[in-house]
């Protein structure tokens, strides 16, 4: 059976796609030693590269296969649930959890923050009050005060004591009487343009600013590709689909208790020079499904039964020239899939904004979410979803639902009115474990007997937690050796890719992502980036 090592590889140290490796980098690799042990990474998202740049770290040949033509680029993302405040019906022990893993993994990705605040508000049409979240809120300060007690490299959202403030009616209405600020400073100056914009007369006080920041999909994708490259155990297969996955080295296969030890994966990769198809198969000794919304189609190759939903989620483009400079993300409360569920107003450089509104016209779908069942464990999306995640959006639909976001944003941002459509969005499908659609913290299901892992990542977050479950479970089936330098270096995030990379490089790869996606250039960009004394700490 052919094993190619550097077929249609991604080196990922510039350029979009990279999708094979130079002749002086092949020969380099292969006149060196290699460990024996090899990992296939099945999906090229947050979850499979993250997991991809935690294994490669500790010297595994690691391949990673991505159907697209580069790393990172699924469902929609605007911020980092930092507390999970953005979900009143979730636990707050899930909170605590969404607020450790989202400092850890910003501290891998630190290039991919845009540091501005988030301002919660209830709508007076809502049953709940402001204060209901103030218990939780205190919860996530102490939480947060005691992540720093253990490393002070955690203080990455500000100071504990800042991590969250109050505003009531009276300070709006004197910040509206301010000349608001191009580039905010301070809270207060965050705080003028919402004083201004925001119907005052339609939300419950006192508002509530929280340290949630932005997180850039496209600086994401960026930043995993040039982590990547710094390793020469990283294999990145891009424009790449896996047809098969089967059992090399099984014991009792005909049994349900059965032992696999070796997988091997056939894919089909586009060649860049010829655009013709070329067919593959490499074997490995460990196998992890990362194909997000597609999972099941694995897990039914592997023999996995698992129950499971899947659903479609999009969010809208806009470009709003009135809004006087910067200003910080607006998330009005609302039940979700009612017609007046919650509104995300996301702010990028540039005057571009991503609006979120989680009703059926507009983020929403009325079949968008399906379920798996007995016969399979993939949930099967309607066609039409299929269609716009494969293909793009049909131009009519999207400016429609577009026009909706902004209309739905207006309601409560009056000038917003102005906004126009910008004919893109971000859109995809979103697994969820098991059958509550309200789930937001869950990470991996490991199956030590047959070598084989399934990322079930709701929230980008949890990828790096997972990739650890990952190691621990290689580690005891003897695959990878846990006592190094490299993986003590994990949790110091000592990754080598932030020695080599700064602001800049990640912000030239994230442009030409963004144009290679019909993305505004704008949108690769943040307004604040992580300043330069916490990089230095990180």
């Amino acid at each position: 059976m052919t094993q190619s090592v550097y077929h249609n590889t991604n080196s990922s140290h510039s350029g979009i796609p990279a999708n094979t490796a130079t002749d002086e980098a092949s020969a380099k690799t292969a006149d060196m030693p290699r460990p024996a042990k090899r990992v296939g990474i099945l999906g090229g998202g947050t979850a499979g590269a993250t997991i991809a740049i935690r294994l490669a770290a500790l010297g595994l040949e690691t391949y990673v296969f991505e159907k697209k033509q580069s790393l990172i680029d699924g469902p929609p993302m605007c911020h980092l649930h930092a507390g999970g405040n953005l979900y009143r019906e979730i636990p707050d022990e899930d909170c605590v959890a969404l607020l450790k893993q989202c400092i850890d993994i910003l501290r891998l990705y630190p290039y991919t923050i845009d540091v501005r605040p988030t301002v919660f508000a209830v709508p007076t049409r809502d049953e709940g009050l402001p204060e209901d979240l103030l218990p939780r809120l205190e919860i996530l300060t102490d939480a947060y005060r005691e992540l720093i007690a253990q490393d002070p490299n955690n203080k990455v959202l500000g100071e504990p004591e800042d991590y969250y403030q109050l505003y009531n009616h009276e300070q709006l209405l004197a910040l509206a009487e301010r000349e608001q600020v191009a580039i905010p400073r301070t809270v207060d100056e965050w705080m003028i343009p919402v004083a201004k914009y925001l119907d005052l007369n339609k939300v419950k006080f006192p508002l509530i600013v929280v340290q949630e920041y932005g997180w850039n999909i496209f600086r994401l994708a960026a930043s995993a590709q040039l982590a990547l490259a710094e390793y020469e155990h990283a294999h990145v297969f891009t424009d790449t689909t896996v047809t098969q996955v089967m059992p090399v080295d099984c014991k009792n296969c005909t049994n349900a208790d059965h032992h696999v030890t070796k997988w091997r994966i056939d894919y089909q990769s586009a060649s860049s020079s010829t655009e013709a198809v070329q067919e593959d198969a490499i074997e490995v000794d460990y196998l992890i499904n990362a194909c997000g919304f597609r999972t099941g189609i694995i897990d039914d190759m592997v023999g996995v039964a698992v129950t499971r939903m899947v659903e479609f989620k999009s969010s809208y483009i806009t470009h709003w020239g009135e809004a006087g400079g910067q200003i910080p993300e607006i998330i009005v409360y609302g039940n979700r899939g009612t017609p007046e569920g919650m509104a995300q107003l996301t702010p990028y450089p540039d005057g571009y904004f991503q609006i979120h509104g989680m009703s059926h016209a507009i983020t929403l779908f009325d079949d968008g979410l399906v379920a798996s069942n007995t016969d399979s464990a993939q949930p099967k999306l309607p066609q039409q979803y299929v269609h716009y995640i494969e293909d793009g959006w049909d131009k009519a639909p999207l400016q429609a639902r577009s026009q909706q976001a902004i209309e739905y944003v207006a309601q409560f941002v009056p000038t917003f009115h102005s906004a126009r459509t910008v004919g893109n969005a971000l859109y995809g499908g979103q697994q969820i474990p098991g059958e509550d659609d309200t789930l937001r913290v869950a990470d991996v299901s490991l199956y030590a007997a047959i070598r084989y892992a399934r990322a079930e990542n709701v929230k980008a977050s949890s990828t790096l937690i997972a990739a650890d479950q990952i190691v621990n479970e290689l580690a005891e089936l003897g695959l990878v050796t846990t006592d190094t330098p490299a993986n003590r270096h994990r949790y110091a995030h000592k990754w080598p890719y932030l020695t080599h990379n700064d602001s800049l490089t990640i912000d030239s790869v994230a442009r030409e992502l963004a144009e290679q996606r019909g993305f505004p250039v704008a949108m690769a960009g943040v307004n604040h980036g992580i300043r330069e004394a916490i990089l230095s700490s990180l």
